[in-house]
């Protein structure tokens, strides 16, 4: 399973380039060409990534994604044509962990892949040894059960959600960058003009709601990045 990859694309053509691409990276790759039997198969929990593309007949990838989300944690990569930004926007959101743009370069298919594999190398690794709970204010992030409470309920956040989340409390006060946060979330440096870590931030805002003094939680920090900021508000810890 471990080097298992669905792609999830009408293109045939470039179905069977990128099985062969992928092959010589040591990769097992399996094509569906249409949306509903794709997220099916891509729930079926045998496969280690996913590519799925935003136009497929019978069931659009966006609507494919929301199945796969309600099923499994799997990662996907989204394709996108290139200049939709609202399909990469709705894309993120739904809990797709990285998009590439059509046309692309198969080498970058495959580092983006790299990197949502080195991210989930090293957040297992991470939870191995990190096992102790980490809380701001009502926010309470486990790192070891991937599990985060805020006033002890509850939040469902995604894969990337959860490590953009884990790196703003670990440093909470201090301005994180936006590279950082690329790195540390997504497994690879920021690209020029991407927008992935400001969507996922702002779901996180959404998410998690106000703080508890009524202000923000996350503040951004014009051309730098992001801080969470503690709450000063009275009979909080």
């Amino acid at each position: 399973m471990g080097n298992r990859i669905l792609v999830i694309d009408d293109d045939r053509e470039l179905c069977g380039l990128l099985g062969e691409y992928l092959a010589t990276e040591g990769f097992c790759v399996d094509a569906v060409h249409d949306g509903l039997r794709g997220a099916d198969q891509a729930c079926e929990g045998q496969y280690a990534l996913v590519v799925l593309d935003v136009m497929l007949p019978g069931l659009n990838g966006l609507d494919a994604l929301r199945r796969i989300r309600g099923v499994t944690a799997v990662p996907v990569v989204m394709l996108t044509a290139r200049g939709e930004e609202v399909d990469r926007i709705v894309g993120l959101e739904l809990g797709a962990d990285d998009y590439l743009p059509k046309p692309f370069n198969p080498r970058e298919l495959v580092a983006r892949i790299r990197a949502i594999q080195r991210r989930l190398s090293s957040d297992l690794c991470r939870d191995n040894h990190e096992t102790g709970l980490l809380q701001v204010n009502d926010i309470e992030l486990d790192p070891g059960a991937r599990a985060v409470r805020q006033a002890g309920q509850a939040v469902e956040l995604t894969s990337v959600e959860f490590a953009v989340l884990g790196q703003l409390l670990v440093q909470a006060g201090r301005v994180v960058s936006r590279d950082e946060l690329c790195r540390q979330a997504l497994g690879r440096r920021l690209n020029l003009n991407d927008r992935s870590i400001d969507v996922h931030v702002s779901s996180l805002r959404r998410k998690l709601g106000p703080a508890l003094d009524g202000g923000e939680r996350i503040k951004s920090v014009r051309g730098v990045g992001y801080i969470y900021l503690r709450s000063t508000f009275e009979g909080t810890t």
